[in-house]
């Protein structure tokens, strides 16, 4: 049941299954469960922070790499790419942990973050073949205008 659990629900803690098994009529502690389980490969492991992503976008990103898989190295060498990232400035993020095993990656073991909230930086840059580029603060909330502005003072000089 344990395993079971975990595999379906990886983001379960330890007192998740206590509770389970206490209503299922059997008792364990969380120190007998996290026993088990790592003797079946699992550990507790903070989960992966990925961005939220729309199945569109996974397909459309999917379709991309699949379209470039065979190009020549010297056609990345015309390819510039940007980036957006906010840098959390206040207090801890919460970590959330999953079981699964060492150097394993799902999807389902990810947490989906999204770029809102307060006390943050938020920075873009973008990087080439060539190497990385200007780095640019953002002040206040981005929107397409100052998306474009960004570009038109930083990608081409970078």
């Amino acid at each position: 049941m344990i395993l079971r659990k975990v595999k379906d629900q990886p983001k379960t803690t330890r007192e998740d299954l206590v509770s389970d098994l206490k209503r299922a009529g059997t008792t364990v502690s969380t120190v007998s469960i996290s026993n088990i389980l790592y003797r079946h490969g699992l550990k507790s492991c903070s989960a992966h922070k990925v961005p939220l992503l729309k199945p569109a976008h996974v397909q459309a990103c999917l379709k991309f790499a699949k379209d470039h898989l065979d190009d020549p190295e010297e056609a990345w060498e015309k390819v510039m790419g940007s980036y957006e990232t906010k840098i959390e400035l206040f207090g801890i993020n919460s970590t959330r942990c999953v079981w699964r095993k060492k150097d394993e990656y799902n999807p389902k073991n990810a947490i989906p973050t999204v770029k809102h909230g307060g006390g943050n930086v938020m920075l873009w840059g973008c990087f080439s073949a060539k190497g990385t580029g200007r780095l640019h603060h953002i002040e206040g909330r981005m929107d397409g205008a100052m998306y474009r502005e960004i570009l038109g003072n930083n990608l081409l000089p970078s």
